[in-house]
């Protein structure tokens, strides 16, 4: 776990690039990288102690509205990568999070860049404000 000052602290999950998960090219398909991201989020929650089993026990999810991504490198099968996930900004019920995929060996490759937006959902399936604590598992 590392902190960046103006992002408050990074987490980062580990990867690796698999033959089912390419295309005619060679390449990892871009929208497995959706799922790179997606899995990175889950760990993040996860390191956090926020893991689907809490939140499903206060009845909450998270729900993506939106999602940027700047495919920068490619990513072969054998491929070792790292997915740094922080949390950029919040709002009254929603944040924006932040992820960066480089390759785990030359973590300044940058390979993917995505810019998240998710809103925080209650047990009454509307939205709901970000709780403070999970505010302070990526911004103490």
């Amino acid at each position: 776990m590392k902190r960046f000052a103006t992002q408050g602290i990074v987490r980062e999950t580990e990867i690796t690039a698999r033959g089912y998960e390419l295309d005619q090219y060679g390449h990892v398909n871009h929208a497995v990288y959706l799922n790179y991201f997606e899995h990175a989020r889950f760990q993040a929650f996860r390191q956090g102690d926020f893991p689907p089993e809490r939140m499903a026990e206060n009845g909450w999810s998270v729900y993506v509205v939106r999602i940027e991504v700047d495919y920068l490198k490619e990513v072969r099968m054998g491929d070792h990568i790292r997915v740094r996930t922080w949390l950029s900004e919040t709002r009254r019920t929603s944040m924006v999070i932040e992820q960066e995929m480089c390759r785990a060996a030359e973590p300044e490759m940058v390979v993917a860049r995505a810019r998240v937006v998710a809103v925080w959902i209650g047990h009454d399936r509307r939205p709901t404000r970000v709780p403070e604590a999970v505010i302070r598992v990526f911004q103490p």
